[in-house]
């Protein structure tokens, strides 16, 4: 007689995070593009925001870099090396190595263990490097500034880069995040409105269909048709589109 085997917890496991994964890769094939910078920057925008109180860059600056430079994050120097910025491995670079082609074939980029080192990393490559010290008697404010003096340093041999900097930037109203605590935000006719593009909501620890709808208002049932959730069950991690139309 043949019993049934029950998994181990260590199978569990990996059946989970397979799902897990699975139900996170799912959830982003239905985004827009305009879905995926909406939820990157909701995600690093905050790292970004920290990492100019420490050393004086720009947030929008940095995060429109880790926008375009990543692919949203989902580029493959991203994805299977947390590299948001494109740095190359360089002399000085005693980490783990990934190979991409770029400007040459096969050159080699950095590897960090998580996106947040990435942005730190970000933060020292600009800040220990003789040849970017003009960019801070650039005043943080002043982003086209910044994204011109990015490319007249040689950050990106791409022309347009600067352009694409200040386009993203515009675009998705980024130099919210380079308003520091105590300076007002001042509202007034010509304040530019923010992107109409839909609500997306990355899924954190403790949280339930129940407490999502909740928080945007929205019905547990359209949460569900919208994202196309089985079974009721999201995971950490998960993209939700939260739109409530």
């Amino acid at each position: 007689m043949i019993r049934d085997q029950v998994p181990s917890s260590s199978e569990k496991g990996t059946i989970n995070n397979v799902a897990q994964k699975k139900a996170i890769k799912k959830s982003i094939s239905i985004l827009t593009t305009e879905e995926k910078i909406v939820a990157y920057i909701e995600k690093f925008g905050p790292i970004a925001k920290a990492e100019m109180h420490k050393y004086k860059i720009p947030a929008s600056i940095t995060l429109a870099q880790g926008l375009l430079e990543s692919g949203f994050g989902f580029g493959r120097l991203a994805s299977e090396g947390n590299n948001h910025f494109g740095i190359k491995c360089h002399s000085d670079w005693k980490g783990k190595r990934i190979y991409h082609d770029d400007d040459e074939k096969g050159e080699c980029f950095r590897v960090y263990k998580d996106p947040k080192t990435s942005y730190r990393d970000h933060s020292l490559f600009l800040t220990t490097r003789s040849r970017y010290d003009f960019l801070f008697s650039i005043k943080t404010n002043d982003y086209k500034g910044w994204a011109k003096g990015l490319k007249k340093a040689g950050y990106a041999t791409d022309p347009m880069y600067p352009d694409k900097l200040i386009s993203l930037i515009e675009r998705f109203d980024l130099t919210r995040f380079d308003i520091k605590k105590n300076q007002k935000i001042r509202q007034n006719s010509k304040e530019k409105t923010k992107p109409s593009s839909k609500a997306v909501y990355i899924v954190k620890k403790g949280d339930t269909l129940y407490s999502v709808s909740k928080k945007y208002t929205i019905s547990i049932d359209q949460l569900i048709k919208l994202n196309k959730i089985k079974d009721n069950t999201i995971y950490l991690g998960q993209i939700l589109n939260v739109s409530n139309l």
